[in-house]
C-alpha cells in the first residue's frame, strides 16, 4: 500500500521551499508549516540530538509518506505548540514547546521507520532502477577506468539523497548501500571466472581494482573460497 495524500518536509536550515504551477494549483496545497528559530534549541540536548535524525538529510525532492491518522497525530501535536506559541508565556513555555517539539519529531521518526516497509511497491521499483543503474555501469568501460561507483553517484541518478538509499536497501535487502554494490562486483567476477579465460588479474583490473590482492581479499571475504579455489570448481 502507498499514501499520496499525505506528505511531510523535513527541511535544514538554508532549504529553500516553494510551490509551482497554475495559481489553482498552488492555491490547493494546504497544511501546516512549523518554523523553529535556533535559539530555542541553543545550549539544549535537543540541540545535538536533532542532528541524528536522518530525515533532515533527504533531498528536497523527497518527502515522508503519511497516512490519515499518521496525519491526525502530528497535527494535534502542531496545534499544541500553536497553543503555546500564542498564549501568554511563562518561566515553563520554551520547555513545553521544546517537549512538545521532541515528540513531533520522534513521531517524524517513527513514520519514517515506517515507510520503508509499508511502500514496498515504491521500494522495489527503485531497487530495480537501482540494478538497471549497476548493470549499465558494469557493461560499460566505467567500471574498469573509475573503479565501483561512488554511492552518492548512485543515489544523485535515482534522485535520492544517500541516507535515504542506504535505509532503503537495508530495509529491503539487509545490506548497506556498499555492500550491495561488492555483491553486484562478486557477482560479476563469478560470471568472468566461470565462463572466460582471463587471468585471476585481468579480471581484477577488469573490475576497477589496482591492484589485485585486494579482489582476491574481497572476493574470499564474500565467497569463503578464493578466485582460483572458485574457478577450479569448474573444472572437470
Amino acid at each position: 500500500m502507498d499514501f499520496d495524500q499525505g506528505l511531510l518536509l523535513c527541511m535544514a536550515p538554508r532549504q529553500l521551499l516553494s510551490i509551482e504551477g497554475p495559481p489553482e494549483t498552488a492555491a490547493s496545497h494546504r497544511g501546516w508549516l512549523l518554523l523553529v528559530h535556533p535559539d530555542l534549541l541553543q545550549q539544549t540536548p535537543l540541540a545535538q540530538k536533532i542532528r541524528q535524525y536522518e530525515f533532515f538529510d533527504y533531498k528536497v525532492s523527497e518527502a515522508l509518506h503519511v497516512s490519515a491518522p499518521e496525519q491526525r497525530v502530528l497535527v494535534s501535536i502542531l496545534e499544541q505548540l500553536a497553543y503555546e506559541c500564542h498564549t501568554q508565556s511563562d518561566r515553563l513555555s520554551p520547555d513545553i514547546i521544546r517537549a512538545q517539539f521532541e515528540l513531533l519529531l520522534t513521531y517524524t521518526e517513527r513514520f519514517y521507520q515506517r515507510q520503508f516497509r509499508t511502500r514496498q511497491v515504491a521500494n522495489r521499483q527503485l531497487l530495480g532502477h537501482l540494478e538497471e543503474l549497476l548493470n549499465a555501469y558494469f557493461a560499460g568501460d566505467r567500471l574498469a577506468a573509475e573503479g565501483m561507483p561512488p554511492v552518492t553517484y548512485l543515489a544523485e541518478a535515482l534522485h535520492l539523497s544517500p541516507n535515504y538509499l542506504s535505509r532503503l536497501l537495508k530495509t529491503v535487502t539487509g545490506q548497506s548501500t556498499k555492500q550491495f554494490i561488492l555483491g553486484k562486483v562478486v557477482e560479476a567476477a563469478k560470471e568472468q571466472l566461470s565462463t572466460t579465460p582471463r587471468t585471476i588479474n585481468e579480471i581484477a583490473y577488469s573490475l576497477g581494482f589496482a591492484h589485485p590482492q585486494a579482489f582476491s581479499r574481497l572476493f574470499k571475504s564474500q565467497t569463503q573460497v578464493s578466485p582460483r579455489q572458485f574457478r577450479q570448481s569448474f573444472l572437470p
